[in-house]
C-alpha cells in the first residue's frame, strides 16, 4: 500500500508500505480522509519528541471497513467508520474507572515515543480494534469525520471543567481546538465567552465561532480590558489552547481567585508559570488529556449541525501531496486551517 511515511525529522516521503496485518480483535480500515493535526507538524521536526522516525502519521482520520478479525462483532465490511486516536486495553485499571484516556497502557495512533510505536492513518489503510470504532451517521462526510478528533479533545476540556451557569469563560489560543472549544462551550452553561491570540484572522474565526469579545494577545491594555468585562475579578474559568509558557501564563492572571485554568495545549515539554500567584489566589490549574468516551457526543452534534467543521476545512488533497501540505502548514502559511490529505 501506499503511505506517507516520515523517514528522518523533516523528511516525509510518500512510498510503499506493507499492508498493516490485523488480530482478532481488529479491523482494516481502508482510509478515506486523515486531517494534519497541528501535533503532526510539530513531531516532524522531533521538537515534540514523541515522533520518532520512521512512522506513518495520522490520528484524526475516517475510512470503511474492507476486512474484519474473527472476534469483531458490532462491526461489518462496508461500514463508514472514524476512530478514536487512543488505543487501549479494556481491563486497565484506568479504562475500568471510565478513563481510558490516562491507560498505563494507551498508544495514540500514528505516534511513537520511546516506549512504542503505533502507525497511524496517513496510508491507505490502517489497522484499529473494535472497541475504538463509531459509526458515522449518513449525513456527514468523511471529510468531515476526520474532524471529530479535535472536536472531542475540546469536549472532553469542557466535560471536565467546572462551568456554572453564565461563567465567563476565557479561551487562550485560537487555533483548531481553541475554535473547537468555542463552539462547544456555546452549547454549554458558559455565558461570556472571551479569545485571545495573535492572529487576528482567527480571532475572526473565533467571533464566528461564537465568541463575545476577542483580543489580539499584543494589546498592552488585555488584562484591563478582561478586568472590565469580569466585574474587575478577572474570568471565572480560563481554557489554555496553545502549551508555552507566555500562554499559560496569560490564561492564570486573567482568571478570578478561586477560578479555573484548563490546560489542553501541549507544545512546550516544561514550561515556568507563576506558583504564588496559584496559590495565594487559590487557582485550580488542571490538565486535560485527549478523549475519554467524548466522540458519540460529537458526532450527535455534527449529525444536528451544532458544531461548523466545514469553515475550518482549507483543503483536501492527495496523500500524494501530504509533504507538501505539512511545509505549507509548518511554514504557517496564511489562512490555511484544516488540510485533509485523502488517499
Amino acid at each position: 500500500m501506499k503511505a506517507l511515511v516520515l523517514e528522518s525529522y523533516n523528511n516525509l516521503v510518500y512510498k510503499d508500505v506493507p499492508e498493516p496485518e490485523y488480530l482478532p480483535n481488529e479491523v482494516l480500515v481502508r482510509v478515506k480522509a486523515c486531517g494534519i493535526c497541528g501535533s503532526d507538524v510539530h513531531g516532524m521536526d522531533g521538537s515534540s519528541g514523541r515522533r520518532n522516525p520512521p512512522l506513518i502519521m495520522g490520528h484524526e482520520a475516517s475510512g470503511v471497513i474492507v476486512e474484519t478479525g474473527s472476534d469483531v462483532k458490532a462491526f461489518s465490511v462496508g461500514d463508514r467508520v472514524t476512530f478514536d486516536s487512543t488505543v487501549y486495553e479494556l481491563n486497565d485499571w484506568y479504562t475500568l474507572k471510565g478513563k481510558y484516556n490516562l491507560s498505563d497502557n494507551r498508544k495514540v495512533l500514528g505516534v511513537s515515543p520511546k516506549e512504542y510505536r503505533r502507525h497511524g492513518a496517513f496510508a491507505e489503510y490502517v489497522v484499529v480494534p473494535e472497541h475504538i470504532l463509531y459509526k458515522i451517521p449518513d449525513s456527514v462526510s468523511f471529510e468531515q469525520a476526520a474532524m471529530v478528533e479535535p472536536i472531542a479533545v475540546s469536549a472532553h476540556a469542557v466535560d471536565l471543567t467546572p462551568i456554572s451557569l453564565m461563567d465567563t469563560v476565557l479561551v487562550v489560543g485560537a487555533g483548531m481546538i481553541g475554535l473547537f472549544l468555542i463552539q462547544v462551550l456555546k452549547l454549554s452553561n458558559a455565558g461570556t465567552i472571551i479569545a485571545v491570540d495573535l492572529d487576528d484572522k482567527k480571532l475572526e474565526l473565533a467571533r464566528k465561532f461564537g465568541a463575545d469579545h476577542t483580543f489580539n494577545a499584543k494589546d498592552e491594555y488585555l488584562q484591563q480590558s478582561i478586568l472590565s468585562l469580569t466585574h474587575n475579578r478577572g474570568a471565572d474559568v480560563a481554557f489554555e489552547a496553545v502549551g508555552i509558557g507566555a500562554t499559560v501564563k496569560m490564561a492564570i492572571e486573567n482568571v478570578r481567585k478561586g477560578g479555573t485554568v484548563t490546560l489542553v495545549g501541549n507544545l512546550a515539554q516544561q514550561v515556568e508559570f507563576p506558583l504564588q500567584a496559584v496559590v495565594t489566589r487559590e487557582i485550580r490549574l488542571q490538565g486535560s488529556c485527549s478523549i475519554a468516551g467524548e466522540y458519540d457526543k460529537v458526532l450527535e452534534m455534527m449529525e444536528k449541525g451544532l458544531i461548523d467543521v466545514d469553515s475550518l476545512l482549507s483543503v483536501k488533497a492527495p496523500l500524494s501531496e501530504g509533504a507538501a501540505w505539512f511545509k505549507k502548514l509548518y511554514d504557517k502559511e496564511p489562512g490555511l486551517n484544516k488540510v485533509v490529505l485523502q488517499p
